[in-house]
């Protein structure tokens, strides 16, 4: 991954969408509309909508490119057969017979 592909495929998408998920929160804070903020019935939807914002400012949702490149090889391994994968039944069969 070039640094041109890093910034223009990660970084500004990225920056864009927390931006907009920031909006959206500061938007519905301000319009009192936060009900759909409470997951549990003893939270204060209000008072959940105003963490989640002031939380999301803060948030950095960017990775480091070594990290996406790091990513991209183990997906090539395992595409290619680099590194043998295992099902899901597999992995089962294993835990049950208790040789792990």
């Amino acid at each position: 991954m070039t640094q041109t592909e890093y910034i223009f495929t990660h970084l500004i998408p990225t920056g864009f969408r927390s931006f907009r998920d920031n909006f959206r929160m500061w938007r519905d804070l301000i319009t009192s509309n936060y009900r759909d903020y409470a997951l549990l019935e003893d939270d204060d939807p209000y008072e959940q909508c105003y963490e989640w914002f002031w939380t999301s400012i803060n948030l950095d949702e960017t990775y480091p490119k070594e990290f996406l490149e790091h990513l991209q090889q183990m997906v090539d391994d395992i595409d290619s057969g680099k590194v043998k994968t295992y099902t899901l039944e597999e992995v089962m069969e294993e835990l049950k017979s208790g040789d792990v």
